[in-house]
């Protein structure tokens, strides 16, 4: 008589087939990176022998999840934070590419982080199963309160001292020596410095490496060539506008995004000026936009797309494991004619 096969009616069933949790099963059949190949194969191999298949409303259900990543832009006009910013724009595209990978939706929405509301909205109500921020600095106490609270999220930002929250950022210190460095090779030495939002870990350390560079030379730091505003266009440019005015011997600028150095150029030009002959410009960011306008901007290039998938990567590992990370990423100069005409 021929026996008959065990029933698979569930992941239970699976998991006891297979030796493993019913976690593990449910990790497996949902190809998380956490579950090794060789254990999703046999467990996959299990699923497919007894025709076992997954209702993905059901699973997420049973697992408390809406299988949605959400992404909390601030809304921040004053520190110049918006949607459409070019640089939250690419950052977007690639969290959009890795989520797919990983069978998660996105929800984009701008909250105020202070409107402690939101919190019950989109975790409460279980809408999404984890928040990336791609802004932190200017919102550390709301940062620290969501961290407070268990929300599950990631930041774009600095990383703090006993930080208990995932992060992503660039290393915004070598950033700013970089640009300057170069600034003082080719010759510049009336360098300003057009800052994003004063206080701003970001701004700050790039700041930082402003100052370091300058004093590696020995060129002495003249605070009056240094304006912190925020990173829009509209900032670069009446900032660019107002330095001029007060130092028209200065030679040189680095600002704080590639969006306010276009600007800035854009105000060196109706000076009745030339970039780079009368005024080098060094953004920071690397948008694409940035080789296309003219004169092509040198920049700071950050790595968006692989912080995008980073951000993605391990906030999906702090849901599945609870593991905290922080992860800084390396920048590039990347010199183009608008601080040096022979590039």
């Amino acid at each position: 008589m021929k026996k008959k096969k065990p029933s698979v009616q569930t992941i239970a069933d699976i998991a006891e087939m297979a030796g493993v949790s019913k976690s593990t099963v449910s990790r497996a059949l949902n190809d998380s990176p956490l579950i090794s190949r060789e254990t999703k194969d046999r467990i996959r191999a299990i699923a497919e022998e007894h025709r076992f298949e997954t209702h993905q409303g059901a699973r997420n259900l049973s697992l408390r999840r809406s299988q949605t990543i959400g992404l909390l832009v601030p809304i921040d006009p004053e520190a110049g934070y918006y949607v459409t910013d070019p640089f939250l724009i690419e950052l977007l595209g690639s969290i959009a590419k890795t989520l797919a990978e990983y069978n998660y939706d996105l929800l984009v929405t701008q909250v105020r982080l202070d409107d402690r509301t939101w919190v019950q909205r989109y975790i409460g109500a279980k809408r999404v199963d984890g928040l990336i921020v791609p802004v932190c600095g200017t919102h550390r106490k709301d940062v620290d309160w969501m961290a407070d609270h268990g929300a599950p999220f990631i930041a774009w930002g600095e990383a703090s001292a006993q930080q208990r929250y995932c992060s992503v950022t660039s290393d915004d210190i070598t950033g700013g020596r970089l640009a300057t460095e170069h600034l003082l090779d080719i010759g510049r030495r009336r360098i300003a410095f057009l800052g994003g939002t004063e206080g701003e870990p970001e701004a700050m350390h790039r700041y930082l490496g402003y100052q370091e560079a300058l004093k590696t030379a020995g060129i002495p730091f003249d605070p009056e060539l240094v304006a912190f505003d925020n990173y829009s266009g509209s900032s670069g440019y009446r900032t660019m506008q107002a330095l001029m005015e007060r130092h028209p011997d200065l030679d040189a600028a680095f600002a704080n995004s590639d969006v306010m150095a276009i600007a800035a150029m854009e105000a060196v030009r109706e000076a009745g000026k030339t970039v780079p002959d009368d005024i080098s410009v060094v953004g920071y960011d690397g948008i694409p936009l940035a080789s296309h306008c003219s004169p092509p901007l040198t920049t700071i290039r950050q790595e968006i797309t692989k912080a995008g998938e980073l951000l993605v990567r391990q906030l999906i590992q702090f849901l599945e494991t609870g593991v905290v990370t922080a992860t800084v990423l390396p920048v590039e100069l990347i010199v183009r004619k608008s601080s040096d005409p022979q590039a």
